[in-house]
């Protein structure tokens, strides 16, 4: 794999002596961040960029959901379990034993038994991603699925489902808003880690004279990648890619052709 095809501008190949990673401090003394720290001797911050913001019952109930009506539930993440379980606790509902859940991994799916008695035979999960996850749903198109996610969410699962003519009802259970980090103002890092288009959002949010200068930035996944360049902003390091399957591996790959390594 070139070099080119992760590094796009050679003449922004700058030292890196410090990253901002837009996302909270791993728990543990054991993350593939420390190690990259310490290995490489630059200083790795962290903070999150977007908040969760639960939605209150009064706002769930004004969707006129009930999610009795449904058989099926479709999960993407953590966050999406905590509140779906949340909201139907304060809705004095239980859910049935026979509902199904479709997870799109099985790190989420194993997040499940925090809630309930997890047996196989209703737990349906996807590898990784929203395709793997939808190539499981082709199978189960009698189901009357629930979808809980947040007010920003990615098109593609509820696309799929609509253009394919599933019975799926979407519950906004939870907001993906912007942190405040105008402690930042007058903070700069040589590279800034971005993981959703939402982090993106909160940069240009908190910052509408973002000037991105000599500041690199790198951008998980294509989603994240088209975010960076619809905010005009200069995307220097992307993963995941064959050679740099995550942001730790990307983040290093840069490191050690900028500072010669």
């Amino acid at each position: 794999m070139s070099e080119e095809l992760l590094i796009e501008d050679k003449a922004r190949l700058k030292k890196v002596s410090s990253i901002l990673v837009s996302q909270p401090k791993p728990t543990g003394d054991k993350s593939p961040y420390f190690d990259l720290a310490e290995k490489y001797n630059i200083k790795i911050d962290f903070r999150p960029f977007i908040q969760i913001d639960p939605v209150d019952i009064k706002e769930f109930r004004a969707q006129k959901i009930d999610i009795l009506k449904h058989s099926a539930v479709i999960f993407t993440s953590r966050n999406a379990v905590d509140h779906f379980f949340r909201l139907a606790a304060e809705s004095k509902v239980e859910i049935p034993s026979d509902m199904k859940y479709f997870c799109i991994s099985e790190q989420t799916a194993n997040y499940l038994q925090k809630y309930i008695v997890i047996r196989k035979r209703k737990i349906f999960t996807g590898s990784r991603t929203a395709s793997e996850l939808i190539e499981v749903l082709k199978k189960h198109k009698n189901e009357k699925y629930i979808f809980p996610c947040s007010n920003i969410r990615k098109n593609d699962i509820p696309d799929f489902l609509n253009e394919n003519g599933f019975d799926c009802t979407e519950a906004i259970i939870y907001k993906t808003v912007a942190s405040d980090l105008s402690d930042l103002a007058d903070v700069n890092y040589d590279i800034i880690a971005f993981f959703s288009p939402s982090g993106i959002n909160s940069l240009m949010v908190n910052f509408p004279d973002f000037e991105q200068k000599k500041t690199r930035i790198a951008a998980f996944g294509p989603t994240t990648a088209k975010a960076v360049r619809d905010a005009d902003l200069i995307l220097d390091i992307q993963a995941p890619l064959p050679n740099a399957p995550s942001m730790t591996g990307a983040l290093e790959y840069y490191i050690k052709k900028a500072n010669n390594i």
